[in-house]
């Protein structure tokens, strides 16, 4: 998925790192028809994590909510890549708004992300996505019997139901069409192999079209 030469991703990341000292864009947004106004500061969702070592989610790293989280995704992406100095690992990537009207975002990776497939799997055949649902996460312990000490960490498992009817058509109007940009600077790099998105944005490949676009334009003139 990465078509850009060295050049290119020099450029990019000399334009990223650019836009990265201004001031995030602050999105307040009351669009026609939708009722709430959500917070967004561009690129920088709320943060809540799945800490795997303790089985808990929490709220930057300090708050803590327990054992499970509950959520209505408006956008992800499902990718591979090397990110926040963890390795390249397999990564879910899921936005929503959370109880305070804020864009929000979890990410998920290893056997975590295997189980989000199991989930987006019988909705595909039901000709739904996750946007059509209400998730639950729930931590689950394993065991690693391998090694001595042994040892205990937790996955993510995922059940779901439908979500509200008027309150989805909601949450698709506020995200979809480009109007809103929905991403999180902090992993967003130009060499992720994403598998499947919706409603994600990535400057990387907007800047890639964009080349594309204007070398078209360039060979016809």
């Amino acid at each position: 998925m990465n078509t850009q030469n060295k050049s290119q991703l020099s450029t990019n990341q000399s334009e990223s790192a650019s836009n990265a000292d201004q001031l995030p864009v602050l999105t307040d947004t009351n669009q026609p028809g939708t009722a709430r106004r959500y917070k967004y500061l561009e690129g920088h969702p709320r943060q809540y994590r799945f800490d795997a070592k303790e089985g808990v989610f929490n709220i930057n790293g300090s708050e803590k909510l327990g054992r499970t989280l509950t959520f209505q995704p408006i956008a992800w992406r499902i990718f591979t890549d090397n990110i926040l100095n963890m390795g390249t690992k397999n990564w879910a990537e899921l936005f929503f708004i959370d109880e305070k009207d804020c864009v929000s975002a979890v990410l998920f990776h290893g056997y975590s992300v295997d189980n989000i497939f199991r989930l987006i799997e019988p909705l595909y055949y039901d000709d739904q996505t996750l946007a059509d649902v209400v998730i639950t996460a729930v931590a689950e312990k394993k065991e690693n019997n391998k090694i001595q000490p042994k040892g205990v960490y937790y996955i993510a498992n995922f059940s779901y139901k439908l979500g509200d009817p008027a309150k989805t058509a909601e949450l698709k109007q506020f995200a979809q069409g480009g109007a809103v940009k929905i991403f999180r600077q902090e992993t967003l790099t130009d060499i992720a192999n994403i598998k499947t998105a919706m409603n994600y944005y990535n400057p990387f490949a907007q800047m890639a079209d964009e080349e594309q676009l204007l070398t078209a334009e360039t060979v016809q003139v």
